[in-house]
């Protein structure tokens, strides 16, 4: 029975005191988890309301079937008091047919609506909002063409880390469809060359950037398969878009044969498809893979901003999966227990102080480990690496791991020294660069027969092994 005028006059009512309600409900100081919890579900729910509002206002004000301007037109004019004791004689009718229609409960006190708790429902691995369940994601990424074995705490720690995936497998439609599930400026960096990761526009593979194998060090395919084993030589090739099929010997050919070659100059039938150099495919092929990779790309950089959105939420997800490593079925068992009675808890665990003067390292439980454990593993020692820019790292464990890591990686290479076994336990730069020195230098003074074994012919002339033999086969001496 409502007039066009009248739901305007009640949806401009309903969205100021929405409105007033969720500028009551931040002024609320909140002292648990649980609150915050709540609030951020209400606030929610009031914003949804206020948009369906304002989108039923939109619809009135657009007046496409001009049913508004008659209604304005039809309260105006000369009959304006025999219009309005119309409307009115109509509006007494219709509530004594109906005298109940559109009553609804009266609901004006904020105060008892921000103190309202909306029904959250949560998963298991949810910690009732704390964490993150992301098994589903998890288990399609690791079963997946594109995804490789990995623990699901490992797979938390690198969940925005797409430059680990090869190209063409980032290219297909099932890798599409992950990033999908997970779902001005971008536009700028993608015409910029700025995307990381794409600064090719998709165009190609990226050349040796994400090789795992630095080719500097090895002098023959031989020595590359006799230090890297197949899986490493797949990998590598995968990554540069080469095929990875054939004997490991054919491999490591494969692979050794890029050493100092720029990828364009290969021959076009060693790149699987999709990995093809722009140089090598045709204009059509070009357009079309730019284009595939540029969706790859949008996808990437909506689930990194989520990322980042989410790093919180993530780190603590990340945190709980380790303390629940190192748990007894026990210890489960209780937890889960324990898990139903969390929301009525008001305490927020999470601000309690913990007090820690030793700064030790937290526990499954969050709390600080004890001392004895902490010196038998040694975390009260310090190692220092300069290569890694003076990064300390504590305990004998973090510091012999750090070595095969990137950071570390990196700055071999920016010493131009290889990262093999030999620089195992070398951390300052001085000795590094010397130790590179010295193997060179061993390497120049090999015992090479065809250059420093001397023959001597019969009238007393000394030659070389290799210009002696020369010099016989063509009959000279």
């Amino acid at each position: 029975m409502a007039t066009l005028l009248e739901q305007t006059r009640a949806s401009h009512e309903e969205m100021e005191k929405l409105e007033r309600i969720v500028v009551k409900d931040f002024q609320q100081e909140i002292k648990s988890h649980k609150q915050r919890l709540f609030q951020g579900h209400r606030v929610s729910l009031r914003l949804d309301a206020v948009q369906t509002a304002a989108g039923k206002l939109q619809k009135i004000y657009d007046d496409k079937d001009n049913s508004r301007r008659d209604e304005i037109a039809a309260i105006g004019g000369q009959n304006v008091f025999s219009a309005f004791y119309e409307r009115l004689k109509e509006a007494r009718e219709y509530h004594r047919r109906f005298p109940t229609a559109g009553l609804t409960e009266v609901r004006d006190d904020p105060e008892d609506q921000v103190k309202e708790e909306p029904r959250i429902e949560f998963s298991g691995e949810e910690g009732v909002g704390r964490y993150l369940d992301l098994h589903l994601f998890y288990h399609e990424f690791v079963n997946s063409s594109f995804g490789r074995p990995m623990e699901y705490l490992e797979y938390i720690q690198q969940l925005d880390e797409f430059s680990n995936i090869p190209r063409q497998h980032r290219m297909t439609k099932a890798y599409s469809e992950y990033l999908e599930k997970m779902d001005s400026e971008f536009e700028e960096a993608w015409e910029g060359q700025q995307v990381p990761g794409w600064e090719d526009k998709g165009c190609g593979v990226e050349g040796h950037v994400d090789s795992t194998v630095d080719l500097e060090g090895y002098e023959s395919a031989q020595q590359l398969l006799d230090t890297i084993d197949a899986d490493s030589l797949k990998s590598t090739l995968t990554s540069l878009g080469l095929k990875c099929g054939g004997t490991p010997q054919q491999r490591a050919e494969r692979l050794f044969a890029t050493k100092g070659v720029p990828l364009e100059s290969l021959p076009k039938k060693w790149f699987v498809s999709g990995a093809v150099p722009a140089s090598l495919a045709t204009e059509e092929q070009a357009q079309k893979q730019q284009a595939k990779g540029k969706q790859v790309a949008l996808l990437e950089a909506r689930v990194s901003g989520m990322v980042g959105q989410l790093a919180e939420a993530i780190r603590n997800t990340a945190d709980n999966v380790e303390k629940k490593l190192v748990r007894t079925t026990e210890e489960r068992i209780e937890e889960l227990e324990e898990e139903d009675d969390v929301m009525e808890n008001d305490s927020d665990e999470e601000d309690e102080i913990i007090y820690n003067p030793l700064k030790l390292p937290l526990g499954w439980d969050g709390k600080p480990i004890p001392y004895w454990l902490y010196k038998l593993h040694g975390l009260n020692q310090e190692f220092k690496c300069e290569i890694c820019g003076n990064e300390s790292y504590w305990g004998r464990r973090a510091y012999e791991r750090h070595f095969r890591e990137a950071r570390h990686q990196h700055g071999m290479r920016c010493l131009k020294v290889p990262n093999t076994k030999a620089f195992l336990e070398v951390t300052k730069i001085e000795d590094a660069v010397a130790l590179a020195k010295h193997v060179d230098d061993i390497k120049e003074f090999t015992w090479n027969p065809e250059e420093q074994e001397e023959h001597e012919d019969q009238d007393g002339n000394v030659y070389s092994k290799k210009t002696f033999q020369d010099l016989r086969r063509q009959g000279l001496i």
